[in-house]
């Protein structure tokens, strides 16, 4: 059996990431930049009010605070606007929050500390330094700043800064199209009665819902029948419109399938049988260059499978940086027993954060790769080694499936 470290190191080896494209920015959420970002316009562009309030002299409202001081209002402005008046001694403007500054105007009083009176006056009732709720030009972002890396994770908020500084075209790591199919005649999922031998599809389902959230893009070929001809055309336009392709089932050693007898032929494939349990069977590919990722069809093996196997690969594709989940060390709250027999053991868990800071782990029970329903809920994976498992109380090491 195939070490795991082995068999990532073997399957990131082969796929490197993806040529970069040029996009449109508002595009490029969930990207990754392939080249840093500089700015080449200041942020904000020009002074400007952080409050609604009035433009002032701050030495004209000194000591307002122990005496209200009244000062004419000699203009508006509102955001978006601007004003041709230069203030004087002795003036006040009426100003809304991010309206450009008037020239001669030095602080903003705000409106809370304020009466009006009448039509043209103000009565100021607060005291301000000079720079009070004033923004100055360039005080977020100036011209030449190293903004972002490339390997950045495009997120909403870089969105917005891309936008403020007028980048309009980011080159990124593009999003990866990846096509997810099922085989076998005896896959239900039209929601009729069950047939003896027939089985409700899940697994492409739940692998479609892993690689969106992976953050590629998902083609659902379906459910593909037991014919090899059949098969083998649908791999092939996938693999010619596609950027990756994942299956389930047909991988275990010694299985005649038609996926195994399929991709024998039509694809370059490592068949493997790796140190861990569940998921011990995977296969990796490639069909004219398109990766193809083969999971074991029992549907926990195939979650494992795919979290440490193919969405680290599908992630360094796309251009990430940080390939693994997150990983920590917990305490075990109960026991995780086992036997050793040389694999590694994945154990499901629920994960949480206790009163000490620490995070505390417990079995998510059932343990067969079959019982999705008892995985479902479970919120990461305990990595068990070989010998006689957990003890209470003992640390274990942990991987988030979320993050």
């Amino acid at each position: 059996m195939k070490p795991l470290e082995d068999a990532q190191t073997f399957v990131l080896s082969e796929c490197p990431p993806h040529d970069p494209v040029a996009v449109d920015f508002v595009d490029a959420e969930g990207l990754v930049l392939a080249g840093d970002v500089v700015a080449t316009e200041q942020v904000p562009p020009f002074d400007n009010t952080a409050v609604d309030g009035y433009a002032v002299i701050a030495a004209d409202v000194a000591g307002a605070a122990d005496s209200p001081i009244e000062l004419p209002v000699v203009d508006e402005i509102a955001a978006g606007a601007h004003s041709t008046h230069v203030l004087h001694r002795g003036e006040a403007i009426r100003i809304m929050t991010g309206a450009p500054m008037p020239a001669g105007a030095d602080a903003v009083v705000m409106v809370e500390d304020t009466e009006r009176v009448g039509d043209d006056h103000v009565r100021i009732s607060a005291s301000v330094d000079a720079g009070a709720a004033v923004r100055r030009a360039g005080d977020d972002v100036q011209p030449g700043d190293l903004l972002f890396e490339a390997g950045t994770v495009v997120t909403p908020a870089i969105v917005g800064v891309l936008a403020s500084i007028n980048a309009r075209r980011v080159h990124v790591h593009p999003r990866l199209r990846v096509a997810v199919l099922s085989t076998g005649d005896e896959l239900v999922e039209d929601g009729r009665e069950l047939q003896p031998g027939e089985i409700r599809e899940s697994n492409r389902r739940m692998l479609a819902g892993m690689l969106r959230e992976t953050g590629c893009e998902v083609v659902d070929v379906g459910i593909v029948r037991d014919d090899e001809d059949a098969l083998e055309t649908v791999l092939l336009n996938a693999a010619a419109s596609c950027d990756a392709i994942v299956t389930s089932g047909g991988v275990s050693m010694g299985d005649y399938d038609v996926v195994k007898a399929v991709l024998g032929r039509i694809a370059d494939m490592t068949w493997m049988q790796i140190a861990i349990k569940p998921a011990k069977p995977f296969a990796f590919g490639k069909i004219e260059g398109t990766p193809i990722f083969g999971l074991p069809g029992n549907p926990v093996s195939s979650i494992v499978s795919f979290e440490m196997l193919a969405r680290p690969a599908l992630r360094r594709m796309m251009g990430h940086r940080r390939l693994a989940r997150p990983s920590l060390v917990a305490v075990a709250d109960e026991g995780l027993p086992r036997r050793s027999d040389g694999k590694v053991h994945l154990v499901r868990v629920l994960a949480e954060f206790g009163d000490d800071g620490r995070c505390h782990v417990r079995s998510a029970r059932a343990q067969g790769s079959h019982q999705l329903a008892a995985t479902a809920l479970s919120n990461a994976i305990a990595i068990v080694p070989d010998g006689d498992g957990i003890p209470d109380g003992a640390d274990v090491a942990i991987v988030m499936l979320q993050g």
